[in-house]
């Protein structure tokens, strides 16, 4: 379903009043609010919603979620493009009918894309034939190891400077491209950037069998070992599983226990050991929170 900007953009005859934005408030006047002329993104739609009965999501606040007779109806708003399913084909109907009144919007049938993403399932995908396309590599021979893993990358002081906006486009769509293929990512290591020495942590999550979360990021600070980078990539993983969690529950989910995997029987010591020791007392107390998370327990698992 998505909005005419039109509408978005449009005056709005209500009386609407917000905070001063962060850094941007008056200094004659830091206390006082702004009456708003023009509508914001999801303002009128959150408002239509609440009213209609549905409930807001505690942690996503672009979820949104109506039961009625046993059935769900899932809405998820961002900005201009609304997506929405339930258990009940009238439910479904008779909601995409009221949207429609109510503002100015069309319906675009089944999700086949999203955000850029492509909704189906397949052994290759558009947004990768069209990156290869984009970059001239369309005719390129694939390989299926692309570097070696021991290359040695420095910095060249000497060398021709490359066209930066081609490059960080470059980076930039495989990026946006693991969203959809967490395979070309990275697992937790330790010092493994030559560079700054920085450790990279790896994350996964899953729902029963199904992979529905992943991370993989440079660490903030160089770790002294493999156990400190194993612990630090736990507790990143931690987190998420948190937040998952607290959504999970919005859809009428319950859980007991739920393991966290860590392949370092080192990490998952020092997780369960409150006491400092020599070589990890250095590390960061908010890292030492993450790693005992409520309802969250930590088991070994082989690499």
């Amino acid at each position: 379903m998505d909005v005419k900007s039109a509408f978005l953009n449009g005056y709005i005859e209500e009386e609407v009043y917000v905070r001063q934005p962060p850094g941007f408030e008056s200094a004659n006047f830091p206390n006082r609010v702004y009456k708003l002329r023009k509508a914001l993104y999801d303002l009128k739609f959150k408002s239509f919603l609440l009213k209609s009965g549905f409930v807001m999501g505690s942690v996503d606040k672009t979820l949104f979620l109506l039961s009625r007779g046993g059935d769900t109806l899932i809405v998820q708003i961002y900005v201009d493009d609304i997506i929405f399913g339930g258990s009940s084909h009238a439910l479904v109907s008779s909601f995409a009918e009221q949207m429609s009144k109510e503002f100015e919007m069309s319906v675009m049938g089944e999700l086949q894309f999203f955000l850029g993403l492509q909704i189906k399932q397949g052994p290759e995908g558009t947004f990768t034939r069209d990156i290869l396309k984009k970059f001239d590599m369309g005719d390129s021979k694939p390989m299926t190891t692309p570097m070696s893993t021991n290359t040695a990358l420095d910095a060249d002081e000497d060398g021709e400077a490359v066209d930066q906006k081609e490059f960080r486009g470059m980076i930039g769509s495989l990026l946006y491209l693991t969203a959809a293929k967490p395979d070309i990512q990275f697992a937790a290591d330790q010092v493994d950037c030559r560079i700054d020495c920085k450790s990279t942590s790896g994350t996964c999550q899953l729902l029963g069998t199904s992979l529905v979360s992943w991370s993989s990021h440079k660490q903030a600070s160089a770790s002294l070992s493999t156990t400190e980078a194993k612990y630090i990539a736990a507790a990143s993983c931690c987190s998420q599983l948190l937040w998952m969690k607290a959504t999970l529950r919005d859809f009428g989910l319950k859980f007991g226990r739920i393991p966290l995997l860590v392949d370092s029987t080192s990490a998952i010591s020092v997780a369960k050991n409150p006491f400092l020791h020599s070589r990890t007392k250095h590390i960061d107390a908010k890292m030492s929170e993450g790693a005992h998370g409520e309802g969250i327990y930590l088991a070994r698992l082989t690499s």
